[in-house]
């Protein structure tokens, strides 16, 4: 089943995305456009490469990012790819683990091994002391 792009639908996305109100979207297209008519515009489903082509330049974004963009597929996209704290980029697994806490544990792992390191060591000086003193 082929999944059709909705070039208006489209539009209105990235305007919104973008915080732009349609009256301002209508201001920047020209004297000829106002609010009802970009309301228009956002339903068609094919929108003229010329008008377009003036859109994109307006939102500062790809043409074919309108004619492109697919909602589900960028829906899916999220959630195949941004669970927890793990991101995909460019197919490599990253792990963002908050770096502080990662220090503190390291930090607290090195105390309880020095901690260690030090009962040995007196134990060993108590073992050789008694050694010492028995010979």
């Amino acid at each position: 089943m082929e999944h059709k792009i909705h070039q208006g639908r489209n539009v209105k996305r990235f305007r919104e995305m973008l915080g732009i109100k349609q009256e301002v979207l209508a201001f920047d297209l020209g004297d000829d456009w106002n609010q009802k008519k970009i309301s228009l515009l956002e339903q068609k489903e094919v929108i003229d490469n010329a008008l377009l082509q003036q859109i994109s330049k307006v939102l500062k974004i790809p043409v074919e990012a309108i004619e492109n963009f697919d909602e589900e597929q960028a829906v899916y996209n999220i959630a195949c790819n941004f669970s927890d704290n793990a991101i995909n980029n460019n197919g490599l697994n990253i792990q963002n683990n908050n770096s502080i806490d990662k220090i503190v544990q390291l930090h607290e792992e090195k105390i309880a091994l020095y901690e260690r390191m030090l009962k040995e060591k007196d134990e060993m000086m108590m073992r050789l002391e008694k050694l010492i003193q028995t010979k």
